[in-house]
Parts: structure tokens; sequence; C-alpha cells
């Protein structure tokens, strides 16, 4: 005599409960760790990202070892709505005087401030319409969400973001 039909289905069962949950470790680790997808819109990063939406694949561990340096793009979290992750690009880290102008589309008025300990400076690339650390000050290392890695979507423009646009 064989095996019931509804010992062989609680094996099966069993096999694909603990393939299951290796699978969610596996992502768990993965998302919080190592890296994850993001979706980038609006127009702070023109040219570099379309204001559209761009999905861009983000690292997390220079963030974590605080390895981010100027001229790369960030996923943030607001210091002002902790919801969004909006993507900046680090102009400045802990030390550097930063010189910038406070309302570019409307004066030329500028101010200079030197990122803190533990701070990072962040600026969109298209400074005339980006929410950034002219508004919100310096951003705390423990707000970088991860460093962007590549764009993804669309394809046409698949590939790495490099340094800072000339």
């Amino acid at each position: 005599m064989g095996s019931s039909f509804w010992g062989i289905a609680s094996r099966e069962a069993m096999k694909g409960g603990v393939f299951l949950t290796k699978l969610c470790c596996f992502l768990n680790v993965t998302v919080n760790y190592l890296g994850f997808v993001a979706f980038s819109y609006g127009p702070s990063m023109i040219p570099t990202l379309h204001p559209s939406g761009n999905v861009v694949l983000a690292e997390r561990i220079s963030a974590r070892f605080r390895k981010v340096g100027r001229g790369d793009i960030v996923v943030v979290r607001s210091p002002e709505n902790p919801r969004v992750a909006p993507t900046k690009r680090v102009i400045g880290v802990e030390g550097d005087l930063i010189t910038y102008v406070i309302d570019p589309g409307k004066n030329d008025k500028s101010q200079s401030i030197v990122v803190p300990k533990g701070h990072v400076w962040v600026q969109g690339d298209y400074t005339c319409n980006s929410k950034d650390s002219r508004t919100f000050g310096p951003v705390p290392y423990a707000l970088i969400q991860g460093r962007v890695l590549l764009r993804v979507w669309p394809f046409r423009d698949f590939g790495p973001l490099g340094p800072s646009p000339p």
C-alpha cells in the first residue's frame, strides 16, 4: 500500500511552503540590506532623469558605510515628509563649504553653509524647479536610502548614472 493522497499532498504543500519562506527571506535581505528598485519622477533631475518617470536600481551598502560622495545620485527620505523619497544629487559632504543661490528663478542672492558632520548637501540637477537642501537644509546620512546605480526604465536610456553633468 502506498501513501495516502493526503500524506502526499501535505508533503508537497510543506515543500512549497519551505520554498516560499526561503524566497521571502531572500527578498527581505536583498531589499533591506543590498539594493532596491525605486521610481523617480518630476522635473528636479532634468536632464539626468526624465520628468515623466524613471525606474532606477539603487544599492544600500554605500549609504550604510557612509561612502556616498560628491556627484552621486541618491534616494533620500524627505526630512519634511517621510512618505516621500526623492532622488537628488550629492553636492557636498560633511565639512564642505557650499555656496548656493537661494531662489535661482527670481534673483541671484546667494548664501553659504558648512555641511555639518554626519550630513550631506543634496540638490536636483534642475535647480530652478527642485525642492532640496536649499529648502530643508543638510540631510543626515540616516535619511539616505541608497545610491542610484542604474536607470532601468525607460530602456532607451538604460545604463549607469555617472557623475554630475558638465
